[in-house]
């Protein structure tokens, strides 16, 4: 699974206004994991900063003066979401955004949901923790996310903090080793020949590994609201059932 960690940097609070983005940050996972690939630019709007809006960034006109258009970056931008899934904060006001850049370069160009599945985390949060506060800060305190690093928003730091945000908000089977390496190559595939008449093996566990398993699967369900195991209960539970009554 391929996925993009993105944030973006804007002008001010609407493009209906005329904001625009002045810059993008974006880190690359590989079943969930970061790759070690970025991409990240500041970009010259054709705008002024609404009030508010340069202090939270700390970005200047003149610093982005000599900064390329977002028209001579969007085709490198384009290519590195290009199939993935984009994990957003917010997702509504970064898409919004970035439309806007793309309807400014031509309709040829589409919306970025044409190109890419989108998950938002503030949706995951609000879903998890009803009635709290779920900005990116508010999540990190909440989640043991570090990030006193984080003295002004920037699209690249923003990501990169989101990543470890949304790794902690979605945990679960990572925690009990069904993490994969991020390699496809290096999986190898075994093909069994079995007889789907033949009596399945059974495992015999002692109560002593039973409390332990339990307890290990009540930890993941305080923790990430939910364990994958439980799934496969409630399917071995429907198949005993249908064999009994076969």
């Amino acid at each position: 699974m391929r996925q993009i960690i993105l944030d973006t940097e804007t002008t001010g609070l609407s493009w209906e206004r005329g904001n625009r983005v002045v810059e993008i940050g974006c880190v690359e996972y590989i079943e969930r994991r970061p790759s070690g690939r970025t991409f990240h630019v500041y970009l010259k709007p054709d705008c002024d900063f609404e009030q508010g809006a340069q202090e939270v960034t700390g970005l200047t006109l003149e610093f982005l003066a000599d900064k390329p258009e977002f028209a001579q970056v969007a085709e490198e931008f384009l290519a590195f979401i290009g199939g993935a899934e984009l994990i957003i904060h917010n997702a509504a006001f970064d898409l919004g955004f970035l439309d806007n850049e793309l309807r400014l370069l031509g309709e040829q160009y589409g919306r970025i949901t044409d190109r890419c599945r989108v998950e938002d985390t503030l949706l995951l949060a609000r879903q998890r923790f009803p009635g709290q506060r779920n900005s990116l800060d508010a999540l990190c305190k909440r989640l043991g996310v570090d990030n006193s690093h984080r003295q002004l928003h920037g699209a690249l730091l923003d990501a990169q903090i989101l990543g470890d945000v949304y790794l902690a908000l979605t945990s679960g089977q990572e925690e009990i080793g069904f993490a994969v390496e991020a390699s496809a190559s290096a999986v190898q595939t075994v093909h069994f020949r079995t007889d789907p008449a033949a009596a399945r093996p059974r495992v015999q566990v002692g109560a002593e590994e039973l409390a332990a398993h339990e307890a290990r699967l009540e930890k993941l369900r305080k923790k990430a609201g939910k364990a994958v195991w439980d799934q496969f209960n409630v399917v071995e539970a429907v198949a005993e059932q249908e064999l009994a009554t076969a």
